[in-house]
């Protein structure tokens, strides 16, 4: 929303058409000579070759899974293995001029594109460079398995380490590339540019963009590509991504020196997803290339390439690669090809006629470029037929590698747990001067709050006026300023980021010292706001990504639970993932913006969950997320954004620090009872407390727990073995609650010490309703009473408001509500 850029109802309301420019089809002629001039006639037959292992790779595979052997070499493979046999030109064509600092991202029928993107990088590079990154990688554990074997060059063994390397991470081998964590749809090789693969439909696209702008916004060398297949245009990630993509503001707002990010969209068009016809059955796009014309004035530079000539697919993505190194991007190329195989090798290609897949195998693309080769004198008869006995021998010998279990040995399960998390502390992603436009001393915001009250309340106890106090939301300025004239990498959007001074205030005064590049709005589009910060941050940058409401996770649910969470366990702890997702919880606005999800990220593994509820917290807590290399899904709710410290009576530190990560604190001490709350209902825990103190002369011992996931118990147990019994309070349903989880084992670590069961406070298990009726909906100071009457300890003449009986628990659970 900048105010420079005027929106003119004449100009938006004048009598005007849109047109479009034609989108090219198939329009590469061939020219032998010309092509030969190109690309030099070694280049030409390496291509066959490289479409000949593909081939053969996939053709191993199809007969290990269907027949259990291959070239009298038996194997039992259990695993997937989605087959990209009759796409091998549309593979290797793409990756003819692509050199290592462009990036590939594909999909689960990525194999050949895994191996044509590497042999493609391993004639570009010299031998020293080879042998470096074959020795390192994983401290040569895949190197091992073949370096005695004969190789007559450096090139012929870095080939051999990418064959092994991939066979052995598709067969779950410790030496894979990804030690087997990975498997067939996850395999990469980063030194090579081949970048992580993605099962889940279209999902590389909006983490390959993410990667793009980290190239763009650190200033990189390279392209990056999304290989998603024409099934993925039926994915609303993949319109946002080509939406982000083509923001205006990279060429209106941001300095003239960036331009677009250098991504291409690549549709893989094998005209199938899973048996549905995209084009004549589930679709409506006819060609896959239309749908450029309706992104931006460029039409993303669309067009269709025929995917079954190698060197029509090398041209295209040339020419587009140059449009992206001009600023100039987003690009789209629509591929034809075909997939000979089926969607895996249990699938009998029912859906298709067997006259289609003769129609396709007659114009095999292996065959008809070998065809093309000999017919011009590039390659004799002779010479194709010895490629293809040494090719079937290569792949024979990587089979007996991959499968031999003293060399191979499979992964061990226990490595996952130490891959998980990569708990680093990493105070900036690279060395160069961060960006900014303000020093931080001349931030306006920054010496404001130099003059606010740290401590909520004046020596005689008296709260200081709102106007005066630091609050929670200052403490979530600061973090983010910190890390800004830190971290060069480090950048941070999502809805109304900037002259809006971000959601609910909190980033207020960043527009002023932060560059558009490293602070800026996205799209209301949450899927790519969170799997654009994947990509950035598995690419080597630190991002913070913010979704304005809790509630809009559920838009982003894949790219939070399978992207964000999966991709360091999943590469073997090859990437980190410094990614912060700030996620307000929201209250007053009813079912569908006022839902706490605490539980649902808890339940996912791979994710840190921190939940302050002081300005103390917000800030220290937000430093330790920014300074680490894990994802952490930060909560913060939006009740708690105007309150000041009200525990620390020192106040909110001024300086750098850091909450330690996992340990809840105690915020007043008793004797009687262990209250622990999450989020805001500390503020009402602390006067259920005084009530409980006053009245019954019970007295309670608060805990805040500040952290979902890690969390360390001896805090909480330690109050137990003191106080016999515990109640737990946050402002999620009751159902599912992940202090339901807390709970069951604090019930395991205390057994012998509980005078009663544990007891769990949350909302109703309902839909959240008006702001009038929150009182009656979320956890109040009489709730927390009410249950320890029922439920732990009867209060004398104590009558409760709501019912926490264990036939009212039967009662609510018969309902489902």
């Amino acid at each position: 929303m900048p105010k420079k850029q005027i929106i003119d109802p004449k100009k938006t309301r004048q009598s005007s058409e849109i047109t479009f420019q034609p989108i090219p089809a198939n329009q590469y002629q061939s020219n032998f000579k010309k092509e030969l001039k190109t690309h030099g006639k070694e280049r030409l037959i390496r291509i066959y070759e490289d479409m000949l292992i593909i081939r053969e790779f996939e053709t191993m595979l199809n007969l290990i899974k269907t027949q259990g052997a291959y070239e009298g070499v038996e194997y039992n493979h259990p695993g997937p293995a989605h087959l990209s046999i009759g796409q091998e030109a549309a593979a290797v064509g793409q990756a003819v001029h692509l050199s290592p600092e462009d990036f590939i991202f594909g999909s689960h029928r990525s194999h050949g594109e895994i191996l044509a993107k590497c042999f493609s990088a391993i004639h570009q590079l010299d031998d020293q460079s080879l042998t470096t990154i074959m020795e390192t990688f994983f401290e040569g554990a895949t190197f091992n398995a073949i370096k005695d074997e004969a190789h007559a060059t450096t090139r012929e063994q870095a080939e051999a380490f990418v064959l092994y390397g991939t066979l052995a991470e598709i067969f779950a081998r410790d030496t894979g590339f990804n030690r087997g964590l990975g498997g067939s749809m996850h395999a990469f090789f980063i030194p090579f540019g081949s970048m992580p693969n993605n099962a889940l439909v279209g999902g590389s696209a909006d983490i390959a963009l993410g990667s793009a702008l980290f190239k763009l916004i650190n200033r990189k060398p390279g392209m990056v590509i999304a290989n998603i297949g024409d099934a993925s245009l039926g994915c609303g990630p993949v319109w946002e991504s080509f939406s982000f993509a083509s923001m205006d503001q990279f060429n209106d707002l941001w300095d003239d020196s960036f331009g677009r990010p250098p991504v291409l969209f690549n549709i893989m068009n094998n005209h199938y997803g899973m048996g549905g016809q995209t084009a004549g059955e589930t679709m409506g796009f006819d060609m896959a290339a239309r749908v450029g014309a309706g992104i931006n004035p460029d039409q993303m530079h669309a067009e269709r390439v025929d995917g079954y000539n190698p060197l029509a697919v090398a041209d295209a993505t040339q020419r587009k690669k140059e449009i992206l190194a001009s600023g100039k991007g987003p690009a789209f190329l629509d591929i034809v090809t075909y997939r000979m195989s089926g969607h895996s090798p249990s699938d009998a290609s029912s859906y298709r006629s067997k006259e289609e897949m003769e129609l396709w195998e007659e114009v095999d693309c292996v065959k008809s470029y070998g065809a093309y080769l000999i017919e011009n004198g590039a390659l004799t008869t002779e010479q194709l037929e010895a490629l293809q006995k040494n090719t079937t021998a290569k792949i024979r010998r990587t089979l007996e590698l991959a499968t031999d279990t003293e060399r191979s040995p499979y992964s061990d399960i226990n490595l996952i747990e130490s891959v998980m998390f990569s708990n680093q502390s990493v105070e900036k992603m690279d060395d160069r001067e961060p960006e900014v436009l303000l020093a931080r001393e001349e931030n306006p915001r920054n010496n404001q709050l130099a003059r606010k009250e740290r401590y909520a309340f004046d020596s005689s106890g008296k709260p200081f006026s709102a106007n005066k106090i630091y609050t929670y939301r200052d403490g979530i300025f600061e973090a983010m300023l910190h890390r800004f004239h830190t971290d060069p990498t480090f950048i941070a959007y999502g809805e109304e980021n900037r002259d809006w001074g971000g959601a609910f205030a909190c980033y207020r005064g960043l527009t002023e010292s932060i560059p558009y590049h490293r602070l800026f709005n996205s799209p209301i589009s949450e899927a790519a706001i969170v799997g654009t910060a994947c990509g950035y941050a598995m690419s080597g940058g630190r991002v913070c990504a913010e979704l304005m409401y809790c509630d809009f996770m559920g838009r982003a649910g894949d790219e939070i639970f399978n992207q964000m969470a999966k991709w360091q366990s999943m590469s073997a702890g090859i990437l980190n993932m410094p990614l912060v997702l700030r996620v307000s919880v929201g209250n007053k606005y009813g079912a569908q913006h006022s839902q706490d999800w605490t539980a649902l990220v808890a339940h996912i593994p791979g994710l840190k969950v921190f939940y302050p509820a002081t300005p103390t917290d917000a800030k220290g807590m937000l430093n330790l997320a920014l300074n680490g290399t894990d994802p952490v899904v930060f909560f913060e709710s939006q009740k708690t954004y105007g309150i000041g410290e009200q525990f620390e009576t020192a106040g909110v530190p001024e300086g750098y620090y850091e909450t330690e990560e996992g340990q809840p604190i105690v915020r007043r001490e008793g004797t009687d009872l262990t209250l622990v709350t999450l989020g805001p209902v500390l503020y009402s825990g602390i006067p259920a407390a005084d009530e409980l103190k006053q009245t019954y002369g019970l007295d309670v011992e608060v805990i805040d727990l500040r952290f979902v996931n890690p969390l360390n118990y001896d805090v909480l147990i330690e109050s137990i073995r003191k106080t016999g019994r515990v109640v737990l309070a946050s402002d999620a349903v009751e159902r599912g609650s992940a202090l339901h989880t807390i709970a069951s084992n604090l019930t395991t670590l205390c057994f012998d010490h509980l005078d009663a069961p544990p007891v769990v406070i949350g909302a109703k298990n309902w839909i959240s309703p008006a702001a009038e009726m929150e009182k009656e909906y979320y956890p109040q100071a009489d709730w927390i009473i009410d249950a320890i009457h029922e439920r732990i300890l009867p209060l004398n003449g104590y009558t409760p408001k709501q019912n926490y009986t264990r036939e009212e628990l039967t009662r609510i659970a018969n309902l489902g509500v």
